[in-house]
């Protein structure tokens, strides 16, 4: 029978239907009206009504029903069924009066902004003044309604759930925000993670592998020299010629495997590596480059001392290109729980248009790096454009106990770097 009455009903002409939202076509027949009655249902909101009166709680359900909305509604007298029905089952909206026996409304809208703060709660009231009205909206009332005008109610109710929602919709949009700005992040911190490792990995096999070939070659190649008679001038010295090379090869193998990933960092730690790299950075450029170091006798956590280096690296990739410096300034220090690194050049500066550019994959990198472990990275143009100040300052994390048979982090702590020797970075040969 419920089959033939659809099949009547879709010989009907469309009609307008009232919905919550102002009216819809309709279109008579079986897939529609099950569609219309499954909307309906779908749509349809709770309503919790804090009301002494019923038969102002009758009025209030009727001015809602007369603007087509579609709910569910309870009504509740006192603050113990007030907070029952908040924890019972969530409403969508709260309807209250604002006089109430024995119960305010300021109460009953401090307990739903601390237990369903994201529900709109709108006073349906018979008296309020204009300082009291304001009072509660400041208070975190969604609006209110006098019974004297309740045709206001319906506009004030959509208004209420539409606002919810887009607050809604608000929350889950930057909760989906945070979630993906997470897992971008972890998956930097495992990039990050892989780069260092592959690096470590491709250095080692560098220095040890091609390096232990070279030297084997020379090895050879003189013990040959050695048989050589001693009036084959020509061959003797070819043999030097190739000998030479092979030295400056290993030289340039060890370089190579110092730039991948330097051994000084593992095995000596941050101040001396940053010593070292300063020494190489003056060496290669002309450039004077001091650096002072401040810290605790500690040892610093591994993923410390490479994101400090590879920062300073960086600094002082960008000094050469971009500066112009004749000198510059390292400090490294302690404070506050923190570990600071200041790198001040006499340069051009940086304009605020270069230090915001989303393209400069540099500093993009910098911040990264510093902000992995919870940091930060700043840099700023001194006083008059004298000059660039990047400023590092990453928590300090629990104190990382030294291994065993080796040399201390901070063996170089509170002294300048102007005698550092320069050492071979990479002590693994």
């Amino acid at each position: 029978m419920v089959g033939q009455a659809l099949t009547r009903l879709g010989s009907f002409p469309p009609f307008l239907l009232r919905s919550g939202r102002g009216f819809t076509l309709f279109t008579p027949g079986p897939n529609s009206i099950v569609y219309w009655a499954e909307t309906l249902v779908k749509n349809e909101i709770h309503i919790l009504i804090l009301e002494d009166d019923s038969t102002d709680a009758e009025l209030t359900r009727f001015a809602l029903r007369k603007g087509g909305l579609a709910f569910s509604w309870s009504r509740v007298e006192t603050k113990e069924e007030y907070v029952a029905a908040l924890d019972q089952r969530p409403p969508a909206l709260i309807l209250s009066d604002y006089s109430l026996p024995g119960f305010n409304g300021h109460d009953a809208l401090a307990l739903a902004q601390e237990k369903r703060p994201e529900t709109p709660f709108i006073f349906v009231t018979g008296t309020m003044g204009e300082e009291v009205a304001i009072e509660t909206l400041k208070s975190g009332a969604t609006d209110y309604v006098l019974k004297t005008r309740l045709s206001r109610l319906i506009p004030a109710v959509h208004r209420a759930l539409r606002e919810a929602g887009e607050r809604t919709e608000r929350r889950h949009a930057e909760e989906k925000l945070r979630e993906s700005h997470a897992q971008l992040r972890s998956l930097s911190i495992y990039l990050q993670s892989v780069r260092e490792e592959e690096r470590t990995r491709i250095a080692r096999e560098v220095h040890d592998e091609l390096g232990q070939a070279l030297t084997s070659c020379k090895l050879d190649l003189s013990w040959i020299a050695g048989k050589l008679p001693r009036d084959q001038k020509p061959l003797i010295a070819k043999a030097r010629a190739l000998t030479a090379h092979i030295d400056s090869t290993i030289q340039m193998v060890r370089r190579i495997a110092t730039e991948l990933r330097p051994g000084i960092l593992d095995h000596l730690g941050l101040a001396a590596a940053l010593e070292w790299q300063a020494n190489e950075f003056q060496t290669r450029t002309g450039i004077k480059c001091d650096v002072n170091i401040h810290l605790r006798d500690i040892a610093l956590d591994p993923d410390l001392n490479t994101t400090f280096f590879r920062i300073f690296q960086e600094t002082l990739t960008n000094i050469i290109r971009h500066a112009g410096a004749t000198q510059v300034a390292v400090e490294l220090k302690e404070s506050a729980g923190h570990i600071i690194l200041l790198v001040k050049d006499n340069g051009r500066g940086i304009s605020k248009s270069e230090i915001t550019n989303t393209q400069s994959m540099g500093l993009l990198g910098m911040r990264e790096r510093a902000a992995l472990l919870g940091g930060k990275f700043k840099i700023d143009s001194l006083s008059r454009g004298k000059g660039t100040k990047v400023t590092v300052r990453v928590p300090l994390k629990g104190p990382v106990e030294p291994p065993e048979n080796n040399h201390h982090e901070n063996s170089f702590s509170r002294r300048p770097r102007r005698s550092a020797s320069r050492a071979e970075a990479n002590t693994r040969g």
